[in-house]
């Protein structure tokens, strides 16, 4: 009667903790990526793309930066509290040489009561977690971009951008990658031939912009 007790507890704990995984957010996506991971094991000191949907949905990303070795790992609709969350698997594994991160947009439009401070703090967060782990890495924040259907949030993303800019601007072997201005039209509208239909994710011509601002700042092989 002890060994089936101690049986159904072990059981007990064991579906706890599935629930509990299942149950955190992009849990599927991250699994994901561990497992193409152990069927095929990524090259170590490549350059990192992680973030959120815009780096996701990058799919042929590599061909724009023709001779680099190139990691993506961009997920879901992440914010920079699921990268924190998640560094241990699609971070730190893959022993980078430089990381180029995209993420704060979300946290910003999430709601209105959400400050630029908040999201600037926790970019420090997920940097210093970065450089307790890889000190010596390279990295690049690629500023938040305007989207059109985020209008109303665009004054905390200068505001977080400026505030970030100056941050790294403090740190050793860090760029800031300033893509908002190169967005907007002189008039400071947005630029909507950038996007596809949903003003939110970029089109091919946005992600060339990209390309332009980002190539200088990557590593050599």
């Amino acid at each position: 009667m002890l060994l089936n007790a101690k049986k159904y507890f072990l059981f007990c704990l064991l579906l706890l903790a599935n629930l509990f995984l299942q149950a955190q957010p992009f849990a599927d996506e991250i699994a994901a990526f561990k497992k193409a991971d152990s069927l095929q094991p990524p090259p170590k000191h490549a350059i990192l793309f992680a973030g959120s949907s815009s780096f996701r949905l990058w799919k042929n990303l590599s061909d724009y930066f023709p001779g680099k070795t190139i990691i993506n790992r961009g997920f879901g609709g992440s914010s920079i509290p699921d990268m924190i969350r998640y560094a241990n698997d699609i971070i730190f594994p893959y022993q980078p040489q430089q990381i180029v991160i995209y993420c704060g947009e979300n946290d910003l439009s999430a709601n209105d009561t959400i400050q630029a401070s908040t999201t600037v703090e926790h970019f420090k967060t997920l940097f210093q977690l970065i450089r307790s782990n890889l000190p010596d890495v390279s990295v690049v924040y690629v500023s938040i971009k305007p989207s059109p259907v985020r209008r109303k949030y665009w004054h905390k993303m200068r505001q977080a951008n400026l505030a970030i800019k100056r941050y790294l601007r403090k740190q050793h072997n860090t760029a800031f990658a300033d893509i908002y201005g190169t967005m907007l039209n002189d008039d400071g509208s947005a630029r909507t031939e950038l996007y596809i239909n949903d003003q939110l994710h970029m089109n091919e011509s946005g992600y060339k912009i990209w390309q332009k601002i980002i190539s200088p700042y990557l590593k050599n092989e």
